[in-house]
């Protein structure tokens, strides 16, 4: 007989968001993914100084925020006409450096690799590496006090989870060395931002703070360090866990979803000139063999609001879009509205912008068996972790050379006083995707404000047509043999890096029994 199931909540992700699953046969037939947050900033910046947009905007989020903050700077470039000097760029992008290394690194260690972890499994360690035992008598005395948090609450470890001792403890030890060095990685961003977190020094027109000497060497230090530890810990990590243990899951293509990806493309990698780091494109239907990638065109985004809780229109492009809630409407059932590209559901993030750069050491793993979903995902982020770290070290070089040129500048004041009137519109990758900011001026004011973030497009609920998201879409055919270890949900929900908090609930139409987990 079936049963009901409500896990509720889901941690280790940012934000709200709930999800229903229908079971049947011990794998997901439907789902529905929630949004229950209403985030209401652009209704603040209605009537607002135009220049005040990038640091509002970062209070969207308090983990991704300077990601916010450069969008929003974009779509004031573009709306002020400003062309951000090469010294500008550089330090943009040097900020956002730092974002991904610590992004990355938090989401593998922190928030993911729990999932694929029997943690009780150090107390077997024999061995007698110092670091090692005192990493096993450590959680040994959390287990014995009756405090193990944050290792767990968990999931009952099923069959995919490592349970070799030597290679968990060394896991759980590189949980612990990875949260000082994200906390090291943030503060690389701080020496140009201003501070931590969000910054102060992203502007429109580039930056406010000048570098000196002193504080590229100092982020130059810190990134030899970071750039030590990804290659040498995190990239071994991540490539032994899905080439060995979790390969299964990789073939099995666990958390696929509708195989369409979207980059909107981001970082200089000569500036001024437009090479980027992570190009622009769209593939739709993905076929592994001919992997075809499509022009990006900003015109074919339009929002979906027939299933959220705002008043029905028809799809419309973000830049004319309407924030008017409807907490009644009938058929709503989510805070998020339904973002598609020419009417496409889309995959945004580390594994979308690989596929479409063609990476070869994913296509490589494609090549080998592993198919797109929750493993791969986390692979393309270790992968563009050491493109970023690589890319940095070219930007401090840059920026050095840049340093020494007369007139060195790295804002644009000529473009500071606001039109009268206008429109930007601002693109950028930030590590869990596509974000894009929309911007109307009138009367130098801000008449229209719009932002559709990654977990917008990955998180939303179905459109006018009624196609899935990506979260619901990646939920299909997952299977959950054991009704009290739904683990493989929690899996791939995570495995996006969602910005929202999760409640999930699984359903089976065929019974009434209702059952509560906590889920971390």
């Amino acid at each position: 007989m079936g049963k009901r199931i409500t896990v509720d909540p889901v941690t280790r992700i940012e934000g709200h968001l709930k999800i229903d699953v229908e079971i049947e046969n011990g794998k997901v037939k439907d789902a529905w993914s929630s949004g229950t947050m209403a985030r209401g900033i652009e209704l603040l910046l209605r009537g607002k100084d135009p220049r005040d947009a990038s640091y509002v905007t970062s209070r969207i989020c308090g983990v991704c925020y300077s990601v916010h903050q450069l969008c929003s700077a974009y779509a004031l470039d573009d709306a002020f006409g400003a062309k951000v000097p090469t010294g500008g760029t550089l330090l943009r992008n040097l900020v956002m450096g730092a974002e991904y290394i610590y992004d990355h690194m938090l989401h593998f260690y922190h928030l993911t690799a729990l999932d694929y972890l029997d943690v009780m499994a150090i107390a077997n360690y024999k061995g007698d590496d110092k670091e090692l035992l005192a990493v096993k008598d450590k959680i040994v005395g959390l287990v014995k006090s009756n405090d193990t948090y944050p290792l767990t609450p968990r999931y009952k470890p099923d069959e995919y989870c490592v349970n070799d001792p030597d290679t968990v403890i060394t896991a759980v030890k590189h949980y612990i060395d990875a949260l000082a060095m994200q906390a090291k990685a943030r503060n690389m961003g701080a020496i140009f931002g201003g501070r931590q977190p969000h910054y102060q020094s992203i502007v429109v027109g580039g930056l406010t703070q000048y570098p000196d000497i002193n504080q590229v060497l100092q982020f130059k230090t810190m990134l030899d360090e970071q750039a030590k530890f990804v290659e040498e810990v995190y990239i071994p990590d991540v490539m032994a866990f899905g080439t060995g243990p979790l390969f299964p899951l990789a073939k099995m293509g666990l958390g696929g979803g509708h195989y369409n990806y979207l980059s909107y493309g981001a970082l200089k990698t000569n500036p001024p000139k437009n090479d980027l780091l992570f190009p622009a494109g769209v593939i739709i239907d993905m076929d592994p063999a001919n992997l075809r990638v499509k022009p990006f065109e900003a015109a074919k985004i339009t929002e979906s609001v027939k299933h959220a809780w705002y008043k029905d229109s028809k799809p419309l492009h973000p830049a004319k879009g309407v924030t008017e809630y409807d907490l009644d409407k009938e058929n709503g059932y989510s805070f998020v509205k339904a973002p598609r590209y020419e009417g496409h559901s889309m995959e945004v993030g580390p594994l979308a912008r690989m596929l479409i750069k063609k990476d070869p050491a994913l296509i490589d793993l494609v090549k080998k068996g592993a198919k797109p979903g929750a493993v791969a995902r986390h692979a393309a982020r270790a992968i563009e972790t050491k493109q970023v770290i690589d890319a940095c070290y070219k930007w401090i070089d840059q920026l050095l050379t840049e340093m020494t040129k007369p007139g060195f500048k790295i804002h644009d004041s000529e473009n500071w006083e606001i039109p009268d009137a206008g429109e930007g519109a601002g693109f950028y990758e930030p590590p869990r995707g596509a974000l894009g900011h929309w911007i109307e001026i009138e009367d130098k004011k801000i008449k229209n404000y719009q932002a559709v973030v990654p977990s917008t497009w990955n998180a939303s609920p179905r459109c006018d047509k009624d196609v899935r998201g990506q979260y619901e879409e990646s939920l299909i055919g997952a299977p959950v043999p054991d009704p009290d270890n739904p683990i493989n949900v929690v899996r791939i929900i995570r495995s996006f890096d969602p910005c929202l908090a999760c409640a999930i609930h699984l359903i089976d139409p065929q019974s009434n029994e209702v059952k509560k987990f906590i889920v971390e």
